[in-house]
């Protein structure tokens, strides 16, 4: 995939300088991020039957920085903050995923104003890192996302069974968990069966083997009650959600085929019962055709938005 530069429609504006302020706040005053995650507008809540919709955007604090064919489509941080504000703007983007460096960013701009907000915890599982499956939690804690007054924290948990770093990864996890349902904030976990080929890390997006790393994700931490899932869609997505009673949010990854299949397939997968919508980054936020607005306003059309009226039978 080769990827067109921001739709002129999208751009918020080409100034070099755009963000300069950023770098005058944060030399000059830096509190005033906790400032503002302090008077931001809190997300009106979770409800039964509205799907959400979160942009992803913690890719770069992991060293993953390609999209399709561009090794460094995600490095102009930039082009990163257009393309994320573009996303927001939409009212039906509910929050954002991003790392401690994005998301302080994001604050500083107001544009989280309303949202629901998840931290990236482990960073530490660097791509194409020797020891990549020792994935070290380098981010947000759990501390410091109920100082942030986010809704929770999202791990990458990849499940080697032939590298002795995943017990620690796991342990880690469990510990994360539990620190996060002390808060009552979420944990949103997203788990793979993993293997090392040709010193690359692959996931295996099998259905067997992705519900084979549910199966151990969602027993990691001495209670599940604000456990998430964070799951690829896979073929035979109807098995795979029969793996977990667990809130579970899609999540969109490097796509390999064109937008209308990746579309179609996450429409599929929505109807299922127990998803609670979308967590997408880099296949919205970098389309192929530039077009950010246009790729998160389909997206958005593919979730229920709207929340069921449940009324009472009145016994005469």
């Amino acid at each position: 995939m080769t990827l067109t530069p921001l739709a002129s429609n999208n751009a918020l504006d080409d100034d070099p300088r755009r963000y300069a302020h950023l770098s005058t706040i944060r030399l000059e005053d830096p509190d005033a991020i906790a400032r503002a995650a302090k008077a931001r507008r809190r997300h009106p809540g979770l409800k039964y039957g509205r799907q959400n919709f979160i942009v992803a955007a913690d890719h770069p604090a992991r060293g993953a920085l390609a999209v399709g064919n561009d090794p460094v489509a995600m490095a102009d941080r930039r082009q990163l903050l257009d393309r994320l504000q573009v996303a927001l703007a939409n009212p039906d983007v509910d929050g954002v995923l991003a790392s401690p460096d994005i998301m302080d960013d994001l604050l500083l701009l107001g544009a989280l104003e309303g949202k629901l907000v998840f931290g990236s915890m482990n960073r530490g599982g660097l791509a194409g890192l020797v020891n990549e499956f020792d994935d070290r939690f380098t981010g947000h804690t759990a501390a410091a996302l109920e100082a942030l007054g986010a809704d929770g924290g999202k791990m990458l948990t990849r499940i080697c069974l032939g590298d002795p770093d995943t017990v620690a990864t796991l342990e880690a996890t469990a510990r994360a968990i539990d620190s996060l349902a002390e808060r009552k904030l979420i944990a949103m976990v997203e788990p793979f069966l993993s293997v090392r080929e040709s010193g690359r890390v692959r996931n295996d997006l099998s259905t067997d083997a992705v519900i084979k790393s549910i199966a151990i994700a969602e027993g990691l931490g001495s209670t599940s009650a604000y456990t998430w899932m964070k799951l690829p869609v896979v073929a035979d997505m109807e098995r795979v959600m029969a793996a977990t009673t667990m809130p579970t949010v899609l999540l969109g990854g490097d796509p390999d085929s064109s937008q209308d299949e990746v579309f179609a397939s996450w429409q599929a997968a929505l109807a299922l019962p127990g998803v609670q919508g979308l967590t997408v980054g880099r296949t919205l936020l970098y389309p192929a055709d530039g077009d950010v607005a246009g790729a998160v306003a389909t997206a958005a059309s593919l979730l229920n938005h709207t929340t069921p009226n449940r009324t009472e039978e009145v016994s005469e």
